[in-house]
This record gives structure tokens, C-alpha cells and sequence, in this order.
């Protein structure tokens, strides 16, 4: 059993089994280079409990990284500036990259490196490399997600979100407001899947065009339409002639309108549409 009195051979034997050892010796021993080394081969972050010195120690901190790359955080500031020992540990870990030096993080190499891994790395990138469209796709094109930490500039970039979802690579929710705002571009989307109608703009699901698009195809889609198309007459009327069930969609004051329910009743009949309108206004087609 390991304890404060342990002598250093001691100490040493039992980090070899197990790191979690270190916790139990000297706090002395927290700068002794050849048991902290050992620690930290097995478990990088280890290194958090070595002395201020050992955490300024190139080998140890290399040795760290190479365990666990998420271990540069505890290593002294210098050495997050160092570009060999930063790029080893961005390609054991990409989240290295947090804590990486400024200008290392302005590095084209070592932000590409962890974007292999993932995507959202680019949320450590410098200003400047989350404005480099280059940098930007490849992130993106590895997770979707990762164009909630590009500029503004290019998240409104019309060209590289329209490459982007060429590839599907990313939900069409998790584009900015001005995109969805675009009607060429989200008319592209529901003509491809009419729930895109759903990720549009409030203004566009107020456009006749793009709602009768996305409804052409699926009728449910009246859901996600503007309650100023959702009261129009001829497009509630023409939508519960194909399908009773349209009527769930239509605004407060179709769904009481007499002639669309008894078009609905014909279709469906009386049961299926129950509750789609007053028991009021259903006792008027009893007879």
C-alpha cells in the first residue's frame, strides 16, 4: 500500500502497475521525473498532478500527449506554442486544438488535422480560419454543425451552402436565417423532400408557390404553411377532396366551414372526421 512514507523505489514499482499511484505518494514525488513519466505513459492526464516544472518538461508533456492529446491543457504555456508537440497531440485528440497557443490555432496544418476528426473543431480555429472558405467546407463536409462556428460572412455564403447540401451534409435547420430565407434555394430542397418546407423561413412558408410545392407532395405538409394559406378556401377545399384528413390542417375558421366538412364527410365519412370539427356543426349533416 502506497502512503506518504513510501520511498521512491516503492513509489515507482507501484505507478509501473498503476498510475493512480501518484495520488498516494509525496506530494515530492509529483516532481520526480522518471516516476511521473512512467504515470503518464499509462494515462495521459496524469500530467495534471506533476509538478509546475515537469509540466514544462518537453519529454513529459510529449509523453502525455501521445496517451492522451486533450493532456497539452496542463502543460506550461510555452510548450502550447510548440508546433511538434501540438500536433501530436492534435492528431491523438482534435480537442487539443482548444488548447493550443494562439497562433497555433491560426495554423492551416494542425486546425485541418483536428477537422479530420471533427468537423466542430473549427469552433477552436482562429478568426481568420473560420473565415477561409476552404477551411470551412472541410469542416463542414465532416459535420454539418460545424457552420454554426464559420464567419458571418460565409454563413450566409450562398454558393458554399448550396455545395454543401449537394452532399446532404448538413440538416437545413441548421442554416442561417438568410438562407432560409432564400426561395431558389429552399424551392431546390422541398422539390427534393417536401419537409424542407418545414426548416424554411416564416415569410417563404407564406409563399403560395413553395407551400403548394412541398403540399403537391405530401398534404400534411399544410402544417408548416402560414395561417394566411391555411385560410385560404380553394387550398383547403382542393387538399380535403384528395384527403379528409386534410381538414386537420385547415385554419380555426375552415374547419367550420360547411361545405369543406361535407367534403371531408364524403371522403372519409362521418366516424374518421369526428374530431376534425364541432359536434355542433356535424349535428346540421345528420339528417
Amino acid at each position: 500500500m502506497i502512503n506518504e512514507n513510501s520511498t521512491k523505489e516503492e513509489v515507482l514499482k507501484a505507478v509501473k502497475k498503476d498510475w493512480n499511484n501518484l495520488f498516494a505518494a509525496s506530494i515530492e514525488f509529483s516532481n520526480d521525473k522518471k516516476i511521473v513519466l512512467e504515470a503518464v505513459k499509462q494515462k495521459g492526464y496524469a500530467l495534471a498532478h506533476a509538478s509546475r516544472e515537469l509540466r514544462q518538461d518537453r519529454e513529459v508533456v510529449l509523453e502525455a500527449v501521445k496517451q492522451d492529446g486533450y493532456a497539452v491543457k496542463y502543460a506550461r504555456p510555452d510548450l502550447k506554442g510548440d508546433r511538434e508537440l501540438v500536433m501530436v497531440a492534435v492528431k491523438q485528440n482534435w480537442k487539443a486544438l482548444k488548447h493550443a497557443s494562439t497562433e497555433l490555432k491560426d495554423d492551416r496544418e494542425i486546425v485541418m488535422e483536428a477537422i479530420k476528426q471533427n468537423g466542430c473543431a473549427l469552433g477552436y480555429a482562429s478568426v481568420k480560419l473560420r473565415d477561409d472558405k476552404d477551411i470551412v467546407m472541410a469542416a463542414v463536409t465532416k459535420n454539418g454543425k460545424a457552420l454554426d462556428y464559420a464567419s458571418q460572412k460565409l454563413k450566409g455564403d450562398r454558393s458554399l451552402v448550396i455545395e454543401l447540401l449537394k452532399h446532404d451534409k448538413f440538416d437545413l435547420y441548421d442554416l442561417p436565417q438568410e438562407i432560409r430565407n432564400d426561395k431558389d434555394l429552399m424551392m431546390e430542397e422541398v422539390r427534393k423532400n417536401s419537409y424542407a418546407l418545414s426548416h424554411a423561413s416564416l415569410r417563404l412558408r407564406g409563399d403560395r408557390e413553395l407551400v403548394m410545392t412541398a403540399v403537391m407532395q405530401d398534404y400534411t405538409r399544410l402544417e408548416y404553411a402560414s395561417e394566411e394559406i391555411r385560410s385560404d378556401r380553394r387550398i383547403i377545399m382542393a387538399q380535403v377532396k384528395k384527403c379528409g384528413f386534410a381538414l386537420a390542417y385547415a385554419s380555426k375558421e375552415l374547419k367550420a366551414d360547411r361545405e369543406i366538412i361535407a367534403e371531408a364527410i364524403l371522403n372519409l365519412g362521418v366516424d374518421k372526421v369526428l374530431n376534425a370539427y364541432s359536434n355542433e356543426l356535424l349535428s346540421e349533416f345528420d339528417d
